[in-house]
């Protein structure tokens, strides 16, 4: 996998109804898997999400379908299915980063389907995320901020581009949040935040200066990928 990331201006994203073939194949694999994963843990919520169904990039435009369909199907697709050449998960992250130069990750709680993982605030759109009959993948960023850790939009300056990295099932879209806090105080201001919430999504923030702060073993490969660049030089170079 390559860490390149390529400048995103423009998200053109709507929505399509029909069925999904995966889902129509693996039905009842995808009904046993579930009944696992509930079983293990029971916060585990089978609502609504939305994944790429077909997608185009041209220079910094990119242009996609989505479809809706059951968090079930989707977390069997992404952890079982064999990639198909359109379905994506087409996500978008706050790639937060504090007044030093640090990036900021939550470390994902238990009760989460990506427990003890190790990412930027996101996650994958859901119907809540349309507007007008589009997809607002920037919309989707300051929201996930909010709910993941408290800062508002007044409290943050958001870049206006995103930074795209794909792999076979990925399409992470990154868009720089600039806080201009210092990191440790940063992290202290969102665990206080955190603190007030009856059931934080994240357990915890990790703070990444240097390569030495990177835990391979619990950052997916879109996250590594982007701190690796990051510390290169990102978007700088």
């Amino acid at each position: 996998m390559t860490s390149r990331f390529r400048r995103i201006r423009h998200i053109r994203a709507t929505v399509e109804s029909g069925p999904w073939a995966y889902a129509e194949t693996h039905a009842e694999a995808i009904e046993a898997a579930w009944r696992t994963a509930s079983a293990a843990n029971p916060a585990l919520f089978d609502g609504q999400v939305l994944v790429i169904a077909e997608r185009t990039v041209a220079g910094e435009v990119f242009e996609a379908r989505y479809r809706q369909v059951r968090f079930a199907q989707f977390l069997h697709y992404m952890r079982h299915g064999e990639p198909d050449g359109s379905t994506r998960n087409g996500f978008a992250l706050a790639g937060l980063t504090s007044a030093d130069g640090a990036m900021l990750m939550g470390v994902m709680g238990a009760h989460t389907a990506n427990a003890g993982k190790i990412y930027f605030p996101g996650g994958t759109p859901d119907p809540s995320d349309v507007v007008d009959g589009r997809v607002d993948l920037a919309g989707s960023v300051v929201r996930e901020l909010a709910e993941e850790t408290g800062l508002t939009a007044d409290e943050v300056t958001v870049d206006p581009d995103f930074w795209l990295h794909e792999d076979e099932k990925r399409s992470a879209f990154v868009k720089v949040v600039r806080s201009p806090r210092l990191a440790e105080d940063l992290r202290a201001h969102i665990l206080a935040r955190l603190a007030r919430q009856a059931e934080p999504e994240l357990a915890d923030i990790h703070i990444v200066r240097s390569h030495d702060d990177l835990r391979p073993d619990l950052m997916p490969p879109f996250q590594l990928a982007y701190a690796e660049w990051w510390l290169a030089g990102g978007a700088a170079t």
